[in-house]
């Protein structure tokens, strides 16, 4: 037992669960917590960026790239709800988020008295954009409060949830027990052998089976590779499954081929994955078989009923399918050749976006083969669903399904806080990046060495496509009034580098990298970009589906 207020009590629980960063803004109800920070201040480190949307967005880059627990610090109300974007952003790409938040002092909480900063339900107000909140209602209870916390980040499928906690109860002193690190590793109750061993001879016997994978199977890419490579199955990535094979194998392939490929495949295995773009785009008929690998028991199978579901975390079931399956399995000669072919078959058609396919692989020389690139949404960013050659998991970040604009700069800064020894590039549009250009202030007082690259055509250049071709060239609140982006560089004491071409974006990336410091480079480019959307069909109609 120590006699310690609530906010040393949240402070010392989250150090003990492996928290070194914090992404986090003062304020008046905070003050007991930046006093607890800065008590182990050698311990975990405080970046305070511009903007309450940033500590989140900041939070997820760090996160999502390690999968480690990200966390921010934010006053309640107003702050808290400016997280709200990117933790939705966090929800949607399972990111294990921790967001800590102030409160109005607790004699007033639901009182209705106007009180500084006050929501009527604060985490009612953020139940849609994470996965459990919960309210530390005393310095005793905290670390029970944090265990259960942790619990959450780590067990199941990973979201973000939220901790509140009211400034009297931060600064007041209790007796407390603090308690050790929760791993939350359970894996519920164990894997059905039945089921199992159905869906291994459902596997093995299939004459052409395929996998599909999202950002769920990551921490599993042996087991992934080891069962694709024994029954010779491409392993079809969604874009947040990229680099769970490297894409230079033969078997890995991205969700373009998964198109190509589907009329003939007898067999899916889907792990990790919502599987959303086969089953609202592609269809299916009776002639194919569906095994579904998901951490979550409550996803949704609705629209598609699997012949087999396994709810278990991807790495325990692939690595039970892996030592079952060879007793089933049919005889499988090498499909290299043919992989092969349907890789450079769809690279041929996706390099047919001609501009983004350029830039894409301009970033993709420069960057080190570790290194990370965090795509925003833009051009470039959309050919990086499938045309970016990732050769690693946690390597090519996006937005998710709630396709945030303005995500990409501080994200990219949390990813490099996190990742310190590595390249990383944020690839952003004019229109997304000055959602957070603020956060350049952040870079430079942080040496938070991010290569930040803006494409800068002074338009949100997609919605003027589709006014265009549409519409008939109604435009509207399409146009940018943009800043010199290298005066603003340079406002900052950063370096500032302007391209007008891929080669010259490719030359300035690669001074950039050896330069090691927070460097802005700004594409210049006056042409339009050919659509990015590349439309999958109906692929299988049969049997009413």
């Amino acid at each position: 037992m120590v006699k310690i207020n609530g906010a040393q009590a949240l402070v010392q629980s989250i150090k003990g669960n492996g928290v070194d960063t914090i992404f986090g803004l003062p304020g008046v109800q905070l003050d007991n917590m930046f006093e607890a920070l800065h008590e182990e201040r050698d311990a975990v480190r405080v970046i305070h960026p511009r903007h309450e949307q940033s500590t989140a967005y900041m939070a997820f880059g760090y996160a999502q790239s390690t999968g480690r627990v990200g966390t921010c610090l934010v006053v309640p109300g107003p702050g808290l709800l400016n997280t709200a974007a990117a933790l939705s952003t966090a929800y949607s790409c399972n990111a294990p988020v921790l967001c800590l938040a102030g409160q109005i002092p607790t004699p007033f909480i639901g009182q209705r008295l106007g009180m500084l900063h006050e929501l009527d339900d604060q985490q009612g107000a953020l139940a849609s954009v994470v996965k459990w909140s919960a309210r530390a209602e005393s310095a005793a209870t905290t670390p029970e409060t944090m265990r259960q916390a942790f619990a959450q980040l780590n067990s199941g499928r990973r979201q973000p949830v939220m901790v509140e906690m009211a400034p009297d109860v931060m600064g007041r002193v209790e007796e407390v027990a603090l308690l050790g690190a929760e791993s939350g590793t359970e894996t519920g109750p164990g894997l059905d052998p039945d089921l199992i061993e159905k869906a291994a001879a459902l596997l093995g016997q299939a004459k052409n089976p395929a996998i599909f994978v999202g950002g769920g199977v990551f921490g599993a890419e042996a087991e992934l590779l080891e069962l694709a490579e024994t029954v010779q199955a491409p392993v079809f990535m969604s874009a947040h499954g990229n680099g769970a094979v490297d894409s230079r194998h033969y078997l890995a392939q991205n969700i373009l081929a998964g198109a190509r490929a589907w009329p003939e495949i007898d067999l899916a295995l889907a792990v990790g994955t919502r599987f959303s773009t086969p089953i609202a785009n592609w269809g299916h008929d009776d002639d194919i078989k569906l095994i579904r690998i998901d951490v979550d028991p409550n996803q949704s199978v609705k629209q598609w009923k699997p012949d087999v579901h396994l709810v278990a975390q991807a790495k325990t079931a692939l690595a039970e399918l892996a030592d079952r399956v060879g007793r089933h399995n049919i005889k499988r000669p090498s499909r290299a050749d043919e992989m092969n072919e349907l890789k450079a078959a769809t690279a041929e058609s996706h390099a047919k976006l001609a501009p983004q396919h350029e830039y894409a692989m301009a970033i993709r020389r420069q960057l080190p083969e570790d290194g990370i690139a965090c795509f925003g949404l833009t051009q470039v960013g959309y050919y990086s669903w499938f045309g970016f050659p990732t050769y690693a998991p946690r390597t090519n970040i996006q937005s998710g399904y709630q396709g945030t604009l303005g995500f990409a700069f501080p994200t990219g800064l949390g990813i490099k806080v996190a990742n310190s020894d590595k390249k990383v590039v944020a690839i952003c549009g004019d229109g997304g990046f000055m959602f957070a250009m603020q956060e350049l202030s952040t870079a430079a007082l942080h040496g938070i060495n991010l290569v930040t690259v803006v494409f800068n055509d002074g338009h949100f250049g997609n919605v003027r496509r589709i006014q265009k071709e549409q519409y008939d060239g109604h435009y509207m609140a399409t146009e940018l009034r943009n800043p010199d982006f290298m005066k603003l560089a340079d406002s900052f004491g950063l370096m500032g580098l302007r391209a007008n071409s891929a080669a010259e974006m490719e030359d300035a990336l690669g001074k950039a990298f050896k330069a090691d410091e927070p460097v802005l480079i700004e594409v210049v480019h006056g042409q339009e970009f050919p659509s990015p959307w590349v439309h999958m069909p109906r692929k299988r109609m049969r049997g009413g589906h």
